[in-house]
């Protein structure tokens, strides 16, 4: 078993258990017929993993870590907000005629602010900090622009990544951490694909830097499972569960807007049946 699933199995039950319902409330989640889409949910979620121990993908189920990456770098090296520009399809629901999910997301990483040292957008400036100012404490990104909300589709679930920086005695490389932080999280649709994708992100940015990949932190405000998917998930996490794979990087990239999906290793990941057909609130 990982140790990805063995966080996805506790949070999982800990919601079913104990969990406080939104049925009867007001809501604005939706199914496709209409219906208003309930939930279960806990409220304030703290998980930690350790990249350095082991890659923190399900195995109850097979995750896209090739596709999570490719969403990563929608966001973060092409900064779209362009569906045409992600090969998964998981946004198409919040695009308008052209593809467009409006100022969302990538959006919000390419715009640029000027610092003393230059323009930067918010990826770059995350580049420039880690190698110039490694231990400073404020080097992040953040997607909420509250001024730009009304002009998004969607508002961003996780919307802020913050990097840290310790050198652990003995340690030749400085080891790179990450802070996520999720304002929702849809534990059946996209729990794990979060988590993964901010693992690709973490180790990305950590080899581009000359730094180790350390923990990633992921802090969730709203986490919870829809009333359609309960019964989805009870039989989940009941199915059995084999050791993580070992995902790495190519080691020959060294600037982060060189990253492809092909620079994705991953090996030796054995997981369950995927899930089909999850019905989608919108």
């Amino acid at each position: 078993m990982s140790k990805a699933d063995d966080i996805f199995i506790a949070n999982c039950r800990d919601i079913i258990e104990h969990g406080t319902s939104t049925e009867g409330q007001e809501v604005r989640p939706h199914w496709p017929d209409g219906t208003p889409a309930y939930t279960i949910k806990k409220f304030g979620v703290c998980n930690r993993y350790d990249l350095r121990e082991e890659f923190p993908a399900i195995t109850l189920r097979r995750t896209g870590l090739k596709s999570c990456m490719d969403e990563v770098l929608w966001i973060y090296q092409r900064k779209s907000n362009n569906i045409h520009d992600l090969k998964p399809h998981i946004w198409d629901e919040w695009a308008d005629e052209t593809g467009s999910i409006g100022k969302a997301y990538g959006y919000q990483v390419g715009v640029k602010t000027d610092y003393a040292q230059g323009a930067f957008d918010q990826m770059d400036k995350v580049l420039w900090d880690l190698t110039h100012t490694p231990y400073s404490r404020r080097i992040m990104t953040n997607l909420y622009q509250v001024s730009d909300l009304p002009a998004m589709h969607l508002y961003p679930c996780a919307y802020n990544a913050i990097y840290n920086v310790t050198q652990e005695e003995g340690k030749d490389r400085p080891t790179l951490n990450m802070l996520l932080v999720q304002r929702s999280q849809d534990m059946l649709a996209a729990s794990n694909w979060n988590v993964c994708q901010y693992a690709i992100l973490l180790m990305m940015v950590a080899q581009v830097v000359g730094m180790e990949a350390g923990e990633l932190v992921h802090m969730v405000a709203d986490m919870h499972i829809y009333d359609r998917h309960i019964p989805i998930v009870k039989e989940l996490i009941e199915r059995p569960t084999y050791p993580a794979p070992k995902v790495s990087l190519n080691p020959d990239v060294r600037d982060f807007y060189d990253f492809t999906t092909d620079d994705l290793i991953v090996e030796d990941y054995e997981h369950g049946p995927q899930v089909k057909d999850i019905p989608i609130a919108i």
